[in-house]
């Protein structure tokens, strides 16, 4: 699999290919909240800041997939959790980790999330996951993340199972 990596600069070149994986990712679901337009709104919305990062994964026959997200403010954590005391240093938060169904359950989703984290400088990692998908909680949780607390960052969201992980390199 070949990977490609955007920053904030190549946001506006990728935010289609990001649509359009998200798309295929989603045609058979009718839930609201995975739309296209909402998932525009935080495609802008974390791609507008200055410290994104994004890798993209592809195979001959085109996009695999991708991940992406950015570094929080000192002592920022998510919406509607409160940071753990224990969680120091800098953060980054994995926004979005997606691949396309043909490509799901091949390996290639750890690879792009690990290809965006080498790249980052931060001392944790932190995503969201809904707390109703116990299988992509337990696959996160074989990346050595933990569950630190649960959020809900909207009225409308579901709740998350709010995880972390050391990055510290040696």
């Amino acid at each position: 699999m070949d990977l490609k990596r955007y920053t904030h600069a190549d946001a506006r070149d990728v935010r289609s290919l990001l649509l359009n994986i998200h798309d295929v990712a989603y045609a058979n679901d009718p839930n609201p909240f995975h739309s296209r337009e909402r998932f525009s709104y935080f495609v802008d919305l974390w791609s507008s800041r200055e410290n994104w990062q994004c890798v993209s994964g592809w195979e001959e026959d085109g996009p695999v997939g991708y991940a992406y997200g950015s570094m929080l403010k000192p002592g920022g954590w998510w919406k509607g959790h409160q940071r753990p005391a224990t969680i120091r240093g800098s953060v980054f938060a994995l926004s979005e980790l997606l691949v396309v169904p043909q490509w799901r359950g091949t390996g290639r989703a750890r690879k792009i999330h690990n290809a965006l984290l080498e790249s980052v400088e931060a001392d944790i990692a932190t995503l969201l996951v809904d707390s109703t998908h116990r299988k992509v909680q337990a696959l996160y949780e074989r990346w050595r993340y933990i569950k630190v607390g649960e959020a809900k960052p909207s009225d409308d969201s579901p709740l998350y199972a709010v995880m972390a992980k050391g990055l510290k390199r040696v």
